[in-house]
């Protein structure tokens, strides 16, 4: 089972979607979807169940984002290159990627999986510094995903052209 591809569907992420989200406005205020999560979910203890209304608005502004802001005029900035470089690496069966870009995203998921791991522990417990530093490790490794994406898109548009999407 592929997750990355799993994520995709799940996101319902087509070629309008996809060309909206490489805007940089929506790279950038993505990353503030999994902090609203945590807050949401942080404050059930002050709420009760109200704590389901921002969870459910948070879940809304993380389906929504990608498809938010217009597609972007160029695709040279670092974020809409990350955005471009993940649809390269979605598409890896039909057309190969470099073996060590696979070992590279497969291993800065399981940074950015581990650090869920610690957050969702810390959530469970209400332990603040174990949450944040989950946070930290879950949207670090994220973001270091992102760069080898943009390393991916370089390598992939220098050696067959961005049209091998």
């Amino acid at each position: 089972m592929d997750i990355f591809k799993a994520s995709e569907k799940i996101m319902k992420m087509d070629d309008a979607a996809w060309a909206r989200h490489a805007n940089p406005w929506s790279v950038w205020s993505r990353f503030s979807c999994l902090p609203l999560i945590v807050a949401a979910i942080w404050c059930r203890i002050w709420i009760g169940w109200w704590a389901l209304v921002p969870l459910g608005l948070a879940l809304i502004w993380t389906w929504i984002n990608p498809r938010l802001f217009a597609p972007p005029a160029a695709l040279d900035s670092w974020a809409s290159r990350g955005v471009m470089g993940e649809r390269f690496f979605l598409n890896r069966h039909e057309v190969p990627v470099p073996e060590h870009h696979l070992r590279a995203a497969w291993w800065l998921t399981a940074v950015s999986a581990a650090g869920l791991i610690v957050l969702i522990a810390g959530l469970w417990i209400q332990d603040g510094m174990l949450t944040l530093f989950g946070l930290v490790v879950s949207i670090g490794g994220k973001m270091w995903f992102v760069d080898r994406m943009v390393w991916i898109y370089e390598d992939m548009t220098r050696s067959a052209g961005p049209g091998a999407l």
